[in-house]
């Protein structure tokens, strides 16, 4: 990542509200600046429009290598959607495979994940909010599901190894989430603060165990949920305890950590406050997704600069992505879809 001619950016992440920005957002990014931005389905509407918005958001902080984030996990959470874009598979749909042939699964994973990517690097979009590495429990919340890889911890990791390997090849940074995990939850920690009581030895057994397996990786987000063996009073976003001795110790992740959006009913306080919560305990950047400008105004008051451990962080995994290499996706769809309708009719 290289600074731009505004020098150290804010260490937050923005949305936007529209397909294309408003004078009052251009003027807004530009004095803020922001160390990356991200894009919903509201800001996509087409290819040529896309990348249209992408360019008009880096232009606004100076800098072409600016993070530009999307979640297009496959199943419920895609941003971009037909007919412009493929429709993916969710990440459960892996996991029934996985159980018969690993191989052929990782396989499988791996492909889904290059075509993902091709997509995303050919709009300028650099950075995935997925692999999910979550793992339900049987009476957690429905906000994970089959957005997970099942409930097998060792299943999860591979196949969460998978979707990185085929992001990486396509150009595009993934990132695991929601660390230190999310899925034995049983609340919606967009409508409400999870508590999780699961002992450590439990959490750290299971619940942790992808998300070591994958520690090397460069990016990952955060959980909006309290465990109680950890730190009984803060979510992981904003505990302190939380992410050094279990995110940055136990599990050993040493890349860029980003919060989740704050902007969910997890948290409390106003957005300055949110957002310096979140930096205090550790996070190297904050997530508000809505677009809202007077949430974003607050969030950037309480915004101090990119860290230089962040920004390392953030070089570290640049070098990582390279570039996109040709992906012939006609070939790889084709292929992928023989293993997928191979594993319907078995």
């Amino acid at each position: 990542m290289h600074l731009s001619p505004q020098g150290r950016p804010k260490a937050v992440i923005f949305g936007c509200s529209g397909p294309a920005l408003t004078a009052d957002e251009r003027r807004f990014f530009e004095q803020a600046n922001p160390t990356g931005f991200i894009l919903f389905e509201r800001n996509c509407q087409d290819p040529d429009q896309v990348r249209g918005l992408v360019g008009e958001l880096r232009e606004t902080v100076n800098s072409p290598q600016t993070p530009m984030l999307i979640d297009q996990e496959g199943g419920r959470v895609q941003r971009l959607k037909p007919p412009h874009w493929r429709d993916a598979p969710p990440p459960g749909a892996f996991a029934a495979l996985a159980g018969r042939n690993i191989s052929r699964a990782e396989e499988a994973v791996r492909l889904n994940g290059q075509l993902i990517a091709a997509e995303l690097s050919g709009l300028g979009i650099t950075v995935n909010c997925a692999p999910v590495l979550d793992i339900p429990g049987p009476d957690s919340h429905g906000i994970i599901g089959d957005r997970a890889f099942g409930n097998d911890p060792e299943i999860v990791a591979a196949l969460g190894m998978a979707a990185a390997a085929g992001h990486f090849q396509g150009g595009v940074i993934p990132v695991i989430k929601h660390i230190p995990g999310h899925g034995r939850a049983k609340a919606d920690s967009h409508e409400e603060l999870p508590v999780v009581d699961a002992g450590t030895e439990e959490l750290t057994e299971t619940d942790f165990s992808p998300f070591r397996a994958l520690s090397r990786l460069p990016w990952a987000m955060t959980a909006h949920v309290v465990y109680t063996a950890l730190d009984g009073e803060n979510p992981a976003t904003t505990s302190a305890e939380v992410i050094s001795r279990t995110i940055r110790g136990d599990i050993g992740f040493k890349g860029v950590l980003v919060s989740d959006d704050i902007g969910m009913k997890a948290l409390g306080g106003s957005f300055e406050e949110r957002t310096k919560a979140v930096l205090a305990a550790g996070c190297d950047l904050v997530l508000h997704c809505s677009g809202d400008m007077a949430e974003m105004e607050a969030a950037a008051a309480g915004a101090g600069p990119l860290t230089d451990e962040g920004l390392a962080r953030l070089q570290n995994g640049e070098s990582m992505r390279k570039g996109p290499r040709y992906i012939d996706a006609p070939r790889v769809k084709a292929r992928l879809d023989e293993i997928m309708n191979a594993e319907a009719g078995a």
